[in-house]
């Protein structure tokens, strides 16, 4: 029996190798505790770093980084896809997500032999439908899928220009260096959709001016309908489908009144920037990250550290701050297991795109290194949403 049981968390805990490489390489970045990294890596304009912090019972935050051709056609266009994706309420969106997302981009991408911001469009919404279908096929067994959903964030660099789109509140800060003093400016490309903000409130407010309760303030925290903070995300398919808002789902999900019109949307902000040579890195972090440092403290400690190990560095700091914040030691915070960790900060993903501007110019045309790597560095199988169990997980069912 106990064999057994070794054999299952071997088998769990062991990324793919047909994908990754093998198991311990850097090839597929190192785990410390709850702290999985890539320092440093390679993609087609530069170099990357990487890094995810777990805090709930089950990482709902999921990442990856695609570079080469972001087509399905050997032509290209070649580039550099990056998705940060922070689910919420289970991991099962932002798994869909990391599975199918960057399959839509490439599709889309050879349809129009080029990037544009209809094809990063076209892909947000196919993976909406996508997920839409998960949850319609799995209403009557597993009705509370209906209540999952995440952000997502996503960049991509190609032909010297780089694309920044957003449904939540992950966030995209570009680090951009003055000469004339040497410092690095931090330039916000995402915009966040977290009713906290006040011109989130005011677009939600017109666009339901017949809901007077379209925005709550519960606990001190403002929530769309009393429940969740962000207006935008995939999934969360009880606010946007009137027909899953209804039992079986939990009571504390479902709205008093039906509504007519979607509540929530999973219609991209996108930002279109031509890349510069005084643009130097792109920080792309789930608002784990955002909640404890500052978009500039966060571009000064990538600008006055070495490029290896800059996405740990980041994470390293938010917890920090976060433990000061709780008046306990960095050291102790470290012990704290998974799930009674979400008390003291949320999971947190990094991603940290250096750009080399020899490099950006010509990424469109040159193939480069071909890069595939998801945060955590483990490939799930997309038919299985459930995570690895812990023994004492395993004891329990």
């Amino acid at each position: 029996m106990l064999s057994e049981l070794m054999n299952f968390l071997s088998s769990c805990c062991r990324p793919s190798a047909d994908r990754y490489g093998h198991a311990g390489s850097d090839a597929i970045g190192k785990q410390d505790g709850l702290l999985w990294y890539k320092d440093i890596g390679q993609h087609v304009a530069g170099e990357f770093s990487m890094a995810v912090v777990q805090a709930n019972s089950l990482l709902e935050d999921q990442s990856q980084i695609e570079s080469g051709s972001l087509s399905t056609l050997e032509s290209g266009p070649y580039g550099t896809f990056v998705g940060v994706y922070d689910g919420h309420g289970g991991p099962e969106t932002s798994r869909y997500i990391n599975e199918h997302m960057f399959y839509h981009l490439k599709r889309f991408a050879a349809e129009q032999q080029s990037m544009s911001v209809d094809v990063i469009k076209k892909a947000f919404q196919a993976t909406e439908e996508g997920f839409l279908s998960v949850v319609t096929k799995q209403w009557s067994m597993k009705p509370q899928i209906a209540a999952v959903g995440s952000c997502c964030l996503v960049s991509v660099v190609c032909g010297g220009v780089l694309y920044v789109a957003n449904v939540g509140d992950s966030r995209a800060v570009l680090g951009s260096l003055v000469k004339a003093t040497g410092e690095v400016l931090p330039v916000q490309l995402s915009t966040e959709h977290n009713a906290a903000i006040e011109s989130v409130r005011q677009e939600l407010h017109a666009l339901h001016p017949d809901d007077s309760h379209i925005v709550v303030l519960k606990h001190n925290v403002w929530r769309v309908k009393g429940l969740i903070q962000v207006s935008r995300s995939i999934g969360d398919v009880y606010l946007k489908k009137a027909e899953f808002n209804r039992e079986p789902l939990y009571a504390k999900f479902r709205l008093r009144e039906p509504f007519k019109r979607p509540i929530l949307s999973s219609e991209p902000s996108i930002s279109v920037h031509k890349l510069q040579p005084h643009d130097q890195f792109l920080i792309l972090a789930s608002d784990g990250l955002w909640e404890h440092l500052s978009n500039q403290e966060a571009v000064d400690l990538v600008h006055n550290h070495p490029r290896n190990g800059s996405a740990r560095r980041l994470v390293k700091a938010a917890l920090q701050e976060a433990a000061k914040k709780r008046e306990m030691r960095y050291s102790d915070l470290k012990k704290i297991d998974r799930g009674v960790r979400r008390h003291f900060h949320d999971d947190i993903t990094v991603i940290v795109v250096f750009l080399d501007s020899n490099l950006v110019s010509r990424a469109n045309t040159v193939k480069g290194p071909t890069v595939s790597i998801r945060g955590g560095g483990i490939n799930l199988p997309s038919n299985t949403l459930a995570p690895c169990a812990t023994p004492m997980e395993l004891g329990s069912t």
